[in-house]
C-alpha cells in the first residue's frame, strides 16, 4: 500500500493504492513556478474515496469497491526519499526525483509535523526556506516576528507573553503545582489549574492516592499496557465497574485513537444505554447496543465485561450476557491491534471525544471507575500509576 503526492508537469497529483488498484487524482490547475507564490494543498482519502484540494479548488474520486484501509509499514517521507528503491513504480508517473522548493505547515491526521532539525528521524540537503531567523510561525498566537542581530524577537498581542508569545498573560505568574496545567480564563482575568494524576486542590498541591477514579469531565487516564507484546490479540477481554448519573459518556477506549485506521474496542453510554463499539480493521466499526438495558445512569455501580474471541463479541452487564454477535463472519480481521493503549474517561486535554471517536460517543465520562482488569489478568490495573489529568479520588462519599 502507498499514498503519494507529487508534482508532474506543473500539476499536483495524488496517487494511492490500498492493496487492489492504484487511484490517481490530478489538480485542475497548474502551480505557479515563480518561487514566490505559496499554495495551499489538502489531500487524502476517506475509505477508498480520494480528495485533492489545491488553493480551494477541490476534486474527488471514488475507487471501485474493495479495500478501504491504508496499510503501510514504512517511514513517512517529505520532499524525497532516502533511497529511490522505496518508491513504488505505480506511485509516480515518471522516474522519481526529489522535490525542489519550499514546504511548510504539514498536517497529517490533524497533527502538525515539526519541521525542525531535531524532530524528524533523519534527512539530508534541507535548508531554511525563509532565510531569516523568523522562519515560519516562530511567534505563536498571532505574534509578529522581527529579525534582530541576535536572532529574532516577537511582538505579542495583548493577551500573550513570552519569548514566542506562547504563554497567556493570565498564566504568567500562576501558582499551579507539580505537573499541573494552567488554563487561562480571559473573561475573568484569571486562570484555573488542571491537576495531573495523583494531585488535587485549587493549585494542585495536595498529593492524593485512590483505588476508585472519579472523573468530573475534561478528565482522562491514559494507561500503557506493559504486557501488550505478549498478548494474544485474537482473544481480548476487559472488565470494570462504573457508576454515573449521566446518559452520555466514553468510559474506556482500547486503542491509540490517533487516526481512522487504528483498531479499537470502546465502551460508553449513549442515550442512557450501554454502547460497545469494536473495530478490528478497515474502519468496520460495529456498534453493539441492547436497548432493553437503560439503567446504566442510575448512580449505582455496574459491572461490565467485553470479550473478543476473534470476530465474536460478548458483552456482559452485571454478569448477564446482553450481546453475543459475530461482527465479521468472513473472518477478514480477527485481532484487536490496540497498540497497548487504554484511555479511560476521555482523551488528552484539547482532544474532544466526539471528534476522536468520529461521533460514536458525544462527551467525556462523568462518574467513577474501579476494578479494571485486562485479558483476565490476576491483578487489577493500578490506575494511579498511569498518566492523566483532572481525575480525583472516588474512594469516599460523592
Amino acid at each position: 500500500d502507498f499514498l503519494c503526492i507529487s508534482l508532474v508537469n506543473g500539476f499536483v497529483q495524488l496517487r494511492y493504492n490500498l492493496g487492489d488498484k492504484t487511484v490517481l487524482l490530478q489538480a485542475l490547475q497548474k502551480v505557479h513556478a515563480n518561487g514566490k507564490t505559496w499554495h495551499s494543498l489538502k489531500a487524502g482519502r476517506v475509505g477508498n474515496e480520494g480528495y485533492l484540494d489545491l488553493d480551494g479548488i477541490n476534486i474527488t474520486q471514488k475507487a471501485s469497491p474493495g479495500m478501504n484501509a491504508l496499510d503501510t509499514h514504512t517511514d513517512f517521507f517529505v520532499g524525497g526519499v532516502s533511497s529511490l528503491n522505496l518508491v513504488n513504480s505505480m506511485a509516480v508517473e515518471n522516474e522519481p526525483t526529489g522535490f525542489t522548493g519550499c514546504i511548510r505547515e504539514i498536517v497529517i491526521n490533524n497533527r502538525e509535523l515539526k519541521l525542525t532539525v531535531t524532530d524528524p528521524k533523519g534527512g539530508a540537503n534541507v535548508g531554511d526556506c525563509d532565510g531569516t531567523a523568523c522562519g515560519y510561525t516562530v511567534c505563536k498566537n498571532n505574534g509578529t516576528c522581527q529579525v534582530e542581530n541576535s536572532g529574532f524577537s516577537c511582538a505579542c498581542p495583548r493577551e500573550w507573553t513570552g519569548s514566542t508569545c506562547e504563554q497567556s498573560i493570565h498564566c504568567s505568574q500562576h501558582r499551579c503545582g507539580s505537573q499541573a496545567l494552567c488554563i487561562p480564563q480571559p473573561t475573568a482575568f484569571s486562570y484555573t489549574c488542571v491537576c495531573a494524576l495523583g494531585w488535587s486542590g485549587k493549585y494542585c498541591n495536595n498529593k492524593i492516592q485512590f483505588f476508585i477514579a472519579k472523573f468530573i469531565g475534561n478528565s482522562y487516564i491514559k494507561y500503557t499496557d506493559p504486557y501488550y507484546g505478549k498478548r494474544d490479540l485474537q482473544y481480548s477481554c476487559i472488565s470494570l465497574n462504573f457508576t454515573t448519573n449521566q446518559t452520555e459518556g466514553l468510559i474506556v477506549w482500547m486503542g491509540k485513537g490517533e487516526n481512522e485506521d487504528n483498531d479499537f474496542l470502546a465502551i460508553g453510554l449513549a442515550n442512557g444505554t450501554l454502547k460497545v463499539v469494536v473495530n478490528l480493521g478497515e474502519r468496520i466499526s460495529v456498534p453493539l447496543i441492547h436497548s432493553k438495558y437503560s439503567t446504566c445512569c442510575d448512580a449505582r455501580w455496574h459491572f461490565v465485561t467485553v470479550v473478543q474471541n476473534q470476530t465474536c463479541i460478548k458483552v456482559y452487564l452485571d454478569e448477564e450476557l446482553i450481546v453475543f454477535e459475530d461482527i465479521d463472519p468472513q473472518r477478514k480481521y480477527t485481532a484487536l491491534n490496540y497498540g497497548g493503549i487504554c484511555y479511560f474517561g476521555g482523551f488528552e486535554i484539547g482532544r474532544q471525544v466526539n471528534i476522536v471517536t468520529t461521533g460514536l460517543f458525544q462527551k467525556e465520562f462523568v462518574g467513577k471507575i474501579k476494578d479494571v482488569v485486562l485479558f483476565q489478568d490476576s491483578k487489577k490495573i493500578q490506575l494511579m500509576k498511569a498518566e492523566g489529568y483532572n481525575v480525583y479520588s472516588g474512594n469516599y462519599g460523592n
